[in-house]
This record gives C-alpha cells, sequence and structure tokens, in this order.
C-alpha cells in the first residue's frame, strides 16, 4: 500500500497538468467506448487497449455480468449502461471477459459460497445461463470455454435494455465480444459466426 500512496502522492509531478489535454478533461468526458469487463486486479483496460484519459467508460464487476434489464440487484449496472448511452452517447459497447477469473473457476467448480453472500448472489443467474458449459470436464485452468459463453450471455443481457434494443434498431450502437488472456496478453474477439478469434493487428 506505502508504494501506491507514494505514487498517488507524486502523480501530478510526473504528468504535464498545464499541457492542454488534461485541462481540457476538466470540461467534460466524451469517451468512445463503455467497456465492461472483471473487477480483476489482472485485467486493465487501458493498458490492454492503450487508450488515453477520458476515451474509456468502465464497468467492473466481478464476472463482468450485466445483470439483464430490470432484474433485482442490477441498479450500478443499469445505471452505468442508461447514462453511457444517453448522457454520453457512446456508440461501442465492449464486454470483455478473460483467462483465470476467479467468478468463472467459482462457478465451473460448484464452489461452496455460502461464506461470501454477496458474491454467491451475485454469481446465481449466472449459472443457469452457463449450464451447458459447467457440465463438461475441462482440463483447462484459464476456462476459456466458460469465460467466452459467459461474455455471450452478457451481450444477450445487454439487448434486454430498452436503450440498448433502440440503438442498435436505429443503427446507432455496436455490441463487441472480447477475450483476453492475462497469461499472454491475447485479445480475442468474436466474431458474426460466434466464434472468437485472435485477429491480426
Amino acid at each position: 500500500m506505502k508504494a501506491l500512496l507514494d505514487r498517488a502522492r507524486s502523480f501530478k509531478r510526473h504528468v504535464d497538468f498545464e499541457s492542454g489535454e488534461y485541462r481540457k478533461l476538466a470540461e467534460g468526458q466524451n469517451p468512445e467506448v463503455l467497456f465492461i469487463t472483471c473487477s480483476d486486479s489482472r485485467v486493465i483496460p487501458a493498458l490492454i487497449t492503450g487508450a488515453r484519459p477520458g476515451e474509456i467508460f468502465e464497468l467492473r464487476n466481478a464476472g463482468n455480468i450485466v445483470p439483464s434489464y430490470g432484474q433485482h440487484g442490477a441498479g450500478g449496472e443499469a445505471a452505468t449502461v442508461e447514462y453511457a448511452l444517453e448522457v454520453l452517447g457512446v456508440q461501442d459497447i465492449v464486454v470483455c471477459g478473460h483467462s483465470h477469473c476467479g467468478a468463472m473457476g467459482a462457478l465451473k467448480s460448484g464452489d461452496d459460497l455460502t461464506a461470501l453472500p454477496g458474491v454467491d448472489a451475485w454469481l446465481r443467474p449466472a449459472r443457469p445461463e452457463l449450464a451447458s458449459v459447467l457440465a463438461g470436464p475441462s482440463d483447462d485452468p484459464s476456462l476459456p470455454e466458460v469465460a467466452q459463453r459467459n461474455v455471450v450471455n452478457q451481450l444477450a443481457a445487454l439487448r434486454s435494455y430498452p436503450v440498448v434494443r433502440q440503438r442498435l434498431d436505429a443503427g446507432r450502437l455496436r455490441l463487441h465480444g472480447w477475450y483476453y488472456e492475462v497469461d499472454t496478453g491475447s485479445v480475442a474477439e468474436l466474431d458474426d459466426d460466434g466464434r472468437f478469434r485472435v485477429h491480426a493487428g
């Protein structure tokens, strides 16, 4: 913690806040994308995408889950989606799952989460939707099949929001599914055929 605090205290000395770029941030934000991903400390959207301050509006939670519209307990997620679209006018939403995800691992292994009632309640709605991939065996500790299926499910949940459907129907919004491998840095994108592929950059 001390190292983080020291870096925070000296941050303004290492960044040129006198330049126009940072002063302009005080005037408001105009992000290009709503980036929905896991709270996992190894997944850093700005690092993965090379985004500058103000370019990404982030929604992070355990397992990059988007509760369906109207679902109990969806307050923060629903508010973030609505604000991103209605106020900020973002035209792209990325749902980014990742390898070695603790939330997906807990679902796959059927962990007893009674000692973590908040986590258990949060992940409970995802279980039935992932049933097909949770039941089969997996020799891969990174659990790509579970994390990728979860991304597809969360994109479907996004489509349950009226504000999302309206913009999709009007051609004013694009949804993207990504899968990030923490040990290789590769990003696979969900193609129209429902497969995740790494595209040459």
